[in-house]
């Protein structure tokens, strides 16, 4: 049988990351997470071109996050033999359509259908980008490449997401739209011309998703993550409720900035220290949260104590997806990119969870039951983590 990893060269002493080929796939990653988010910072704006309320101007977030979910096993599952490059292409070309399509559509039905388009083809680019990473390096090297890769997703959110609102303001959401669709029609060719190809898998290869999911490590793998994603959800979704009732309301923004910090530091710590210390990583980082759910459910009320407690928060999240799709590659062998879409669809799913849950227990038990429900997810999370030893997180590689 083929594997993927046959085809990653021996890491040699002097074996450095191939910049250009990982900056294709952190930009890849970077535009997907600023797709999916740049409605939220122009949605007055588009409600009124679209003719629709805001709440329903914001369904072009949640339809892009269906579109996620529903097609990310399939398409992986569809197109597991198709050559990798080839694969990420033509997920680029999608957000190419469809960002242009949202600049220039003034109906609200084909700008849903340009966003779940989005969606699918984000699902595509985030199953590949971790063992597209991977196969880039030496073993040695492996984690490092990833979090690379990954660290878009945190800029975007802290950096791209606030310059796309700023833009949006300045000269209009639709030219903002029309200009991450002209930055991905550059990444098309800077990815045909730096980033090197790999095949597929062969057909004969290929095992059913099913048989993929009982690989010893995976399922442990997926439950961490459902429950990790779950419980940051509900508290990154509400933040501003809880810190209004704990009397902090003007602190939102800047509760959120320090979030953002803390996780970009993270992705660079996870790529420092990702290739030697990997177990202790996520020991860590699940620990970390767990403990800071436990502060803000006995001591909101505090600013010094909350912006101490929401910068842990954001180091343990920051290299949470590195971090967790390492350990699911490892798992699944030459089968990683498939079993990726199943990492995507639990990703997606808790986000899903985290905002109908996080919204029913405010309703109807106030905020305070938001950190307790995130102490209550995190801690036996941290409790399988530790137990996990021998395949999901093991003690050496």
């Amino acid at each position: 049988m083929s594997t993927t990893h046959l085809a990653v060269p021996r890491t040699s002493p002097t074996e450095r990351l191939p910049l250009p080929s990982l900056i294709a796939l952190f930009t890849a990653g970077l535009i997907t997470t600023l797709t999916e988010a740049l409605p939220a910072g122009v949605l007055p704006q588009m409600s009124r071109a679209l003719g629709v309320s805001e709440s329903a101007a914001g369904q072009t977030v949640t339809i892009y996050a269906v579109g996620t979910l529903l097609t990310a096993i399939p398409v992986a599952l569809a197109t597991a033999t198709w050559r990798r490059r080839h694969l990420l292409l033509t997920a680029l070309a999608g957000f190419v359509i469809a960002n242009l399509v949202t600049a220039v559509s003034g109906d609200f039905t084909v700008t849903m259908v340009a966003r779940f388009l989005a969606g699918a083809a984000s699902g595509v680019v985030w199953s590949l980008l971790g063992g597209y990473a991977a196969r880039l390096v030496g073993p040695a090297l492996k984690g490092r490449a990833m979090a690379f890769a990954f660290a878009g997703t945190p800029v975007a959110l802290s950096l791209g997401v606030p310059a796309g609102a700023y833009l949006g303001q300045a000269v209009g959401w639709q030219l903002t739209f029309g200009l991450a669709s002209a930055l991905t029609g550059l990444l098309i060719v800077w990815t045909a011309w730096k980033l090197p190809d790999f095949p597929g898998q062969k057909a004969e290869d290929r095992m059913l998703l099913r048989d993929i999911l009982r690989l010893r490590g995976i399922r442990t793998v997926l439950v961490v993550t459902g429950a990790f994603v779950l419980a940051h959800t509900i508290l990154y979704t509400y933040i501003a409720p809880i810190l209004a009732d704990a009397g902090l309301p003007g602190h939102v923004q800047w509760i959120l900035l320090d979030f953002g910090i803390a996780s970009i530091v993270s992705i660079w710590l996870t790529g420092v220290f990702i290739d030697r210390h990997h177990r202790r990583l996520v020991v860590v980082g699940t620990g970390l949260f767990a403990a800071a759910a436990v502060v803000l459910t006995v001591a909101a009320s505090s600013a010094a104590v909350d912006y101490v407690t929401v910068a842990a928060w954001g180091l343990s999240f920051g290299g949470a997806a590195t971090l967790l799709q390492s350990a699911l590659m490892r798992a699944a062998g030459e089968h990683a990119d498939v079993a990726q879409s199943s990492m995507v669809t639990t990703w997606n799913l808790g986000i899903g969870l985290g905002g109908l849950a996080g919204g029913a227990l405010l309703a109807g038990l106030g905020s305070g039951s938001l950190a307790l429900a995130a102490v209550v997810l995190l801690v036996p999370t941290v409790l399988v983590v530790v137990l996990a030893r021998g395949h999901a997180f093991p003690a050496r590689r």
